[in-house]
């Protein structure tokens, strides 16, 4: 079992981050060049962050999707640095191998792939294309140990016929992104839980990340023992199927003005996996902080 953290790097300091970006504005007054500087930096320090990881016995981090700013308007190889951002990725990615460091990715909520809306969906595999990408420059895995995750995002009054259209739009989309791809139940009684998702499974085979927390608002009539079983049961043999961990805020600082789906600081335990094998992402707000002594 690993345990993992998500993105920001608190440990390494502010001027550590893979986060660098820039609003539109900014984009369209700087440019590609600018993107390119930052990229750079970016890069440099995914590769210092992963060395850190190792060095505290962490082998599991999600990668910031901000790491390329802008990215579905412009090709990589329009960047001027992009054979020094290459070079740097092809080194993040070796040493993930060998350090057998799971690295993964979870585009926004803006990515939909059950919308009715076209362009929606053409600007969702643009967006995850690009998730693809990064990954292939690092050479990683094309499976969901290296996965993309994303939520379906939306029921739009039919939840079957959202559903459906996830199935159609997932075939327009790269084997690079397909063999990654997973999805994830939602925090909301009214959106997917491990059972609804169970449908899309059975269409196009795709892996389900159990999150502990949501499936407390979402149990979909399953215990958490039983949907985190179905869950496990959607992931290709020979690969440990990965969960999400969170606790609530709100009981944390017994502060009932809170969203008691919040995610919480820091968490007091590491969940009950009832002796099935799973690697736990943490999604803590404190990040690595959350998860060190549990190392």
């Amino acid at each position: 079992m690993s345990i993992g953290y998500a993105c920001i790097n608190l440990s390494l300091g502010k001027k550590i981050t893979t986060n660098r970006t820039m609003v539109k504005r900014t984009f369209i007054a700087k440019g590609v060049d600018y993107v390119s500087d930052l990229v750079l930096q970016n890069v440099a320090d995914l590769e210092k962050i992963i060395d850190w990881n190792e060095e505290m016995g962490i082998k599991m981090y999600r990668m910031s999707s901000e790491m390329f700013p802008w990215a579905t308007e412009y090709e990589f190889t329009d960047l001027k640095d992009w054979n020094e951002i290459q070079k740097i990725l092809q080194r993040c990615g070796a040493k993930a191998t060998m350090y057998k460091q799971r690295l993964s990715f979870h585009p926004g909520p803006f990515n939909v792939l059950v919308s009715p809306k076209e362009n929606v969906v053409l600007n969702t595999i643009k967006d995850l294309e690009v998730h693809g990408k990064i990954m292939d420059a690092m050479d990683l895995s094309k499976t969901p140990y290296n996965k993309i995750n994303i939520h379906c995002n939306g029921v739009y009054g039919d939840k079957q016929s959202a559903m459906d259209r996830f199935i159609t739009n997932f075939d327009k989309l790269s084997n690079s992104v397909k063999s990654r791809l997973t999805i994830e139940n939602d925090d909301k009684a009214s959106m997917y839980s491990v059972k609804d998702l169970m449908y899309i499974h059975s269409k196009i085979n795709i892996p389900i990340v159990f999150d502990y927390h949501h499936h407390t608002f979402n149990t979909g009539d399953l215990s958490e023992r039983d949907a985190l079983a179905l869950a496990i049961t959607t992931w290709p043999k020979g690969i440990t199927p990965a969960v999400h961990y969170s606790e609530s805020k709100a009981l944390h600082e017994n502060n009932t003005k809170i969203k008691a789906q919040a995610h919480s600081d820091y968490i007091t335990t590491i969940p009950n996996t009832y002796d099935m094998g799973v690697d736990i992402m943490v999604e803590a707000k404190q990040k690595d902080l959350a998860i060190l002594k549990f190392i």
